[in-house]
C-alpha cells in the first residue's frame, strides 16, 4: 500500500483541493492481488487503489473514461510478428496504473488513508509519444516507432507492458525513458503475460494458458472426471425448457472464465459462444454443456497456439455460417478465422 501511494504521488495522479459547493466526491478502496509465476508459485503481493466509479451517473458525473487494455488480437499479432522476425520480447510492470488515461472533466475523490503529498502530473501516453512513438488508431494502447531500419513496438495492458522490435538499443532507451517517468519493474524476457504462458524457441513462439485451464477444472470440481474428445455434442440444440439453476452466478463465472481461455484455445470458441447466450437465464442443461467443455479441456490443458518462424507475411481469412441455426431466434451463427502466414491471430 505504501508503494502504491508513493507511485501515485510521484505521478501527480491528483491534486488536493477543498471540495467545491454542490460537488459530491466518490469514494475509493484498496484492492489486493497475488501475482503468480507460470508454475503457480507466488511472485509478489500487490495493492491497488481504485476509485468507486460505479457510484457516478453517465451524463451527470462523467462523460468518458479510458483504460489502456490492448485488444487480444493485438497481443497475438505482435507475438506472431516477433516470432516471424526473430525479435526478442521484453516485459515490464507498472507499479501503479492510476494515470493511464486523460480525464477531460473534474472528478472529486475522497483522499485515501496515508496520503501526504503530491507530485507533478505526467501522463503515460504523453511520455511515450514525446520519445517519437506513434499511437495506433486501431488499438490505442499500441505504440510504434520507426527510425530508418529501426522498429520498436510497445503494447500496454493496464499495468503490464510488452516491448519488442529489431533494435536492442532502441528497446533499452525506451526502458530508460519509462523508468525516468514512472515506477516500473523490468521483468526481463517475456515468460508470463496476462495469465498466458509464453515459450520462445528457435522455431517460433508457443502460448498456452495451462495454469488457468487447470484452475477452471479444479474450480468446477472435475479433476477426477474422465476427459472427453469434443467440447460439444454434434448437432446439439440447447433447450430452454429445463429447470433453472439455483446458483446462476456459478454458471456465469464458469462461462466468463471460459471466454478468456479462448485467447489461446480457439477450439472451444463455438461451444463457449453458444453457452454465453444463456448467461442471464441458465438452466441445468446449460451447466451440463459447460461441464462438457471443462472435461474437454482436461484432455489437453496445455494445448495452445504456435506462432511459427516460417512466415510469408500474408493475411488469410476464412469464414462460414450455418443457416438459422439458433432454435430460439432463428438467426444464423457466423464464424471466422484470420491467419498471419501460418499463425492464427483472430
Amino acid at each position: 500500500m505504501r508503494s502504491e501511494l508513493q507511485a501515485l504521488q510521484a505521478n501527480g495522479t491528483w491534486s488536493l483541493t477543498p471540495l467545491p459547493t454542490g460537488k459530491t466526491p466518490i469514494g475509493c478502496r484498496w484492492v489486493y492481488k497475488i501475482k503468480h509465476h507460470s508454475d503457480g508459485s507466488i511472485e509478489r503481493y500487490k495493492a491497488r487503489l481504485v476509485a468507486k466509479g460505479f457510484t457516478q451517473l453517465e451524463g451527470v458525473d462523467y462523460q468518458d473514461t479510458f483504460s489502456p487494455t490492448a485488444k487480444i488480437i493485438s497481443v497475438r499479432c505482435l507475438l506472431a510478428l516477433a516470432a516471424a522476425r526473430g525479435w526478442s520480447l521484453h516485459q515490464m510492470d507498472v507499479n501503479n496504473v492510476f494515470l493511464h488515461g486523460d480525464l477531460h472533466e473534474e472528478i472529486y475523490m475522497s483522499p485515501p488513508p496515508g496520503l501526504r503529498r503530491q507530485g507533478e502530473e505526467n501522463l503515460f501516453s504523453e511520455a511515450i509519444q514525446s520519445t517519437g512513438y506513434a499511437q495506433s488508431r486501431a488499438d490505442y494502447p499500441l505504440f510504434t516507432r520507426k527510425q530508418g531500419k529501426s522498429f520498436t513496438a510497445l503494447l500496454i495492458y493496464v499495468d503490464d507492458i510488452l516491448i519488442t522490435g529489431n533494435d536492442p538499443v532502441s528497446i533499452a532507451t525506451t526502458k530508460k525513458i519509462l523508468h525516468s517517468h514512472f515506477h516500473l519493474k523490468d521483468l526481463g524476457d517475456l515468460k508470463y503475460f496476462l495469465g498466458i504462458e509464453v515459450s520462445a524457441s528457435k522455431n517460433g513462439i508457443f502460448i498456452s494458458q495451462r495454469k488457468y485451464a487447470l484452475e477452471i477444472i479444479e474450480d468446477a470440481r472435475l479433476l477426477g472426471a474422465a476427459p472427453i474428445d469434443t467440447p460439444m455434442e454434434r448437432g446439439l440444440k440447447l433447450s430452454d425448457k429445463n429447470d433453472f439453476l439455483k446458483d446462476q452466478g456459478r454458471y456465469r463465472r464458469l462461462v466468463g472464465r471460459l471466454i478468456y481461455l479462448i485467447v489461446s484455445r480457439p477450439d472451444i470458441t463455438y461451444a463457449v459462444h453458444v453457452l454465453s447466450r444463456f448467461m442471464h437465464q441458465s438452466r441445468k442443461v446449460h451447466m451440463e454443456a459447460a461441464f462438457r467443455v471443462v472435461r474437454y479441456l482436461k484432455n489437453a490443458p496445455g494445448q495452445g497456439l504456435f506462432f511459427s518462424l516460417n512466415n510469408d507475411f500474408r493475411l488469410r481469412a476464412y469464414c462460414d455460417s450455418d443457416w438459422a441455426g439458433c432454435p430460439f431466434t432463428k438467426r444464423s451463427t457466423t464464424g471466422y478465422c484470420v491467419f498471419f502466414g501460418p499463425s492464427l491471430i483472430s
